[in-house]
């Protein structure tokens, strides 16, 4: 464990250095978070006029699920899509063999070669929408060791997710648009999973695992979460996670490397 976490830091201070080269990106991604956050406010706006709700959330809870939402976007742009969406690039250029070659796991190498600093101004916005919402809220006392332990849940279920389709690349050359439409697809976790009507609920919950992104995490956070629906959501990250790895091994079986 301290070997990898020795490498892990080698690799994000390269990785950082590397890309603070370019300081004008963290500006440019600013106003990137900045606009995406104020269109994603208005189009919630819309659901509060005057006599209506939103899946019987208040807009102070509601500020909440929109705050993971963006937290988990903040951590997909700082690690999953530059660390994932180079993997389709391995296996087209051969390169994977080098990978596999290394002394350490390739799975971390893949998942973790790569820190985007550009991803933590929303990480930041996340967190502080997440306060925000929570404090006006009156969220109970008490329910942060639960919460956080949900938030990490969460991001180990977008992590397999991802990680997942992107091994598919082993079979499929044209990957990146699948983890485009899955991106789309989870945008729906801005919203409570109430909010949808029962046919969407469903799928956003035991097919697409939307409402342990968000809404589960969410509902710990404010203090009204149930027990199951916590011991769930940190079953379906365990499992998604095993599912991952499980995958990743099936799938270098079919890896045939540049030389052969």
């Amino acid at each position: 464990m301290e070997r990898y976490l020795r490498t892990l830091g080698r690799f994000w201070g390269a990785s950082m250095a590397a890309e603070l080269e370019y300081p004008l990106n963290f500006l440019i991604e600013l106003l990137s978070v900045a606009g995406n956050l104020a269109g994603s406010l208005f189009v919630l706006s819309l659901f509060y006029t005057p006599g209506r709700s939103l899946g019987g959330w208040s807009w102070e809870a509601a500020l909440v699920v929109l705050g993971i939402y963006t937290l988990l976007d903040g951590v997909t742009s700082t690690l999953l899509q530059p660390n994932l969406s180079t993997i389709v690039k391995h296996v087209q250029n051969g390169t994977l063999d080098f990978v596999l070659l290394k002394p350490v796991d390739s799975q971390f190498w893949l998942s973790a070669r790569i820190f985007s600093p550009w991803g933590l101004p929303g990480i930041a916005a996340g967190f502080g929408l997440i306060s925000y919402g929570a404090t006006q809220a009156d969220a109970a006392p008490g329910a942060g060791v639960g919460a956080i332990l949900l938030l990490v849940a969460s991001a180990l279920i977008l992590y397999s997710l991802w990680f997942v389709l992107a091994a598919t690349s082993i079979w499929f050359v044209k990957v990146w648009n699948a983890t485009e439409v899955l991106r789309s697809t989870l945008v729906a976790g801005r919203y409570p999973i109430s909010a949808y009507p029962a046919g969407l609920r469903f799928f956003f919950t035991f097919v697409l695992p939307v409402a342990f992104l968000t809404t589960v995490p969410a509902e710990a956070i404010l203090g009204r979460g149930s027990t199951q629906w916590m011991l769930a959501s940190l079953g379906v990250a365990a499992l998604a996670l095993l599912a991952s790895r499980l995958f990743w091994r099936y799938a270098l079986k079919f890896y045939t490397s540049a030389s052969s």
